[in-house]
């Protein structure tokens, strides 16, 4: 899987119960324990409320503090660990969540610049990227796998989601092979029909 640099995982804002569920949207794959998940979660950010964001901010004394933003002490992995974002958009406050790795002291900072960059945008549109990374976060677990030895190898260990056809039939297809029909229906319909946003 190739991962932009830092990547919006969901569109709309996250509640309290989906913000958990994002924090580790990689938990069933199978190698948790064996890799490095560095760039893996590097680079990921989602939005969230100001309740969820006021709620990580009183859990534990931040890592550090410098204005809008706070990242948390507790890492997890490498040297990525949550960051949250506390930013004025078009004249009105709204908060984000994201993973930087602090071996890069730029990372935070880089990432305020993109959120705000991509929030900012005059016409709401999505990359093919985003729309995968929105499909993968909002399946449920029983609805969503990682390839197995019954793929061909160099597909092993890739994302699956489950697919529905005629006939009541379902299978698991490689996410990053779905169709644009396929895309289409698995997002809700406010996003269904969003233009094309060209990558950064």
């Amino acid at each position: 899987m190739t991962l932009l640099s830092i990547r919006k995982v969901y569109q709309g804002i996250a509640d309290r119960r989906q913000m958990f569920r994002m924090f580790d949207r990689h938990a069933k794959r199978p190698s948790r324990f064996q890799d490095d998940a560095t760039a893996l979660y590097r680079g990921e950010w989602f939005e969230i409320n100001q309740a969820g964001h006021d709620y990580m901010f009183e859990v534990l004394p931040p890592l550090w503090m410098p204005g809008d933003m706070f990242a948390l002490r507790e890492f997890l992995t490498g040297n990525v660990t949550s960051v949250f974002f506390s930013l004025k958009i078009d004249g009105q406050f709204r908060y984000f969540h994201g993973y930087c790795d602090l071996s890069d002291r730029g990372s935070p900072a880089q990432m305020r610049d993109t959120i705000v960059e991509r929030e900012s945008r005059p016409v709401r549109a999505m990359t093919r990227e985003e729309r995968l990374e929105h499909i993968w976060s909002a399946t449920h677990d029983q609805y969503r796998a990682y390839a197995d030895w019954r793929y061909p190898g160099p597909q092993r260990g890739k994302r699956l989601v489950m697919n529905f056809a005629a006939g009541g039939h379902r299978d698991f297809d490689l996410l990053d092979q779905l169709t644009d029909a396929q895309i289409a229906g698995k997002l809700p319909v406010h996003l269904r029909y969003l233009p094309d946003a060209i990558a950064a």
